[in-house]
């Protein structure tokens, strides 16, 4: 089941979307006909930076993809959900296994194919996790990643954003952003009060003017556009999505290579997102990275769509967890 988190919980307070989040889960139960007095084990999914401690432990770092509620920075983030729980007087569910969304990808691809060695995220945000040689699994946080030559629009952006200075990767990559950056661009073009509001132009918007639909711009109140003005749009649209696939290649070739510096093996990367899984061509501009870089060998890495992969792989860390006594010191 999913449910929509609006921006007034993304930027309220912590407890307010806390008590958001239990209700959904109160919400599912009762709509699948399980009892709440019955005890159930959770896996949470939480997709931002935590320093973890332990397997259902973890304080968040900083939020990323425009959250920002507040109370939660500094908090164990499983306890917060918890108390959300008592407060909605559910106390027979246990939160047994807290993990980052892009572990649950690799979990979740690697109980189907045990070659699985890397999870990526390119979604709403972008990240990747892959394990190290002593098997711990890094959580990367890529999209923190600050390197990247920025463009007079990326400048803006970031500036006008939630969590200024930070996270430039997710933000020249990401489905959060994307949409953000052709609309800043088609402004400075056009200058029509119809891309005046921001993030009024969306990632799905570009999907369909990518795939030929441009019904989306009567939607968004224009009329009567030339056909030179659509190809303009699509051409703009193509330009921001093949950057973003072009550094997804990049980011997911330096962790393949950092594993394995000749690709002498064989890598499937679990990759979980709608940017991934629904942009069109998107795969196929990482694949031609590639083949840029690596010639025949490129063939040695395979991607493949890990589907909710991030709550598969907390379904499966939470059944590990709740029969491993191990786990739960």
């Amino acid at each position: 089941e999913k449910f929509v988190i609006e921006n007034n919980l993304m930027c309220g307070t912590g407890d307010a979307l806390f008590d958001f989040i239990a209700q959904c889960i109160i919400n599912f139960l009762q709509k699948i006909g399980i009892s709440a007095a019955n005890e159930l084990d959770l896996g949470f999914t939480f997709s931002f930076p935590v320093e973890q401690t332990g397997i259902a432990k973890g304080k968040l770092i900083a939020w990323t993809k425009g959250f920002n509620a507040t109370g939660v920075v500094g908090e164990d983030v499983v306890e917060l959900l918890k108390n959300a729980l008592i407060r909605k007087k559910i106390s027979s569910v246990k939160i047994v296994a807290l993990i980052n969304d892009t572990v649950g990808t690799l979990v979740s691809k690697s109980y189907s194919n045990n070659l699985c060695d890397m999870g990526v995220i390119l979604g709403t945000g972008t990240n990747a996790c892959y394990p190290e040689k002593d098997g711990m699994i890094i959580n990367m946080e890529w999209g923190n990643f600050s390197k990247l030559r920025q463009t007079t629009y990326d400048i803006d952006l970031d500036k006008n954003s939630q969590n200024p200075g930070f996270h430039f990767l997710e933000k020249m990559v990401s489905g959060m952003y994307l949409g953000e950056l052709t609309r800043r661009i088609l402004l400075d073009m056009k200058g029509c009060d119809t891309f005046s509001k921001e993030y009024s132009f969306k990632t799905e918007h570009m999907s369909s003017v990518a795939s030929g639909d441009f019904g989306i711009l009567t939607e968004l109140g224009l009329k009567n556009v030339s056909e030179t003005d659509k190809e303009n749009l699509k051409r703009i649209c193509e330009i921001i999505s093949l950057r973003s696939a072009r550094i997804s290649a990049m980011a997911i070739a330096s962790v393949v290579t950092w594993m394995d510096p000749t690709l002498k093996n064989s890598h499937l990367v679990g990759i979980d997102g709608s940017l991934f899984e629904g942009y069109p061509g998107f795969k196929k501009n990482i694949v031609d990275v590639f083949r840029n870089m690596f010639g025949n060998k490129s063939g040695k890495i395979t991607l493949d769509i890990a589907k909710d992969g991030s709550g598969m792989g907390a379904a499966i860390t939470a059944a590990i967890a709740s029969s491993n006594k191990d786990f739960q010191q």
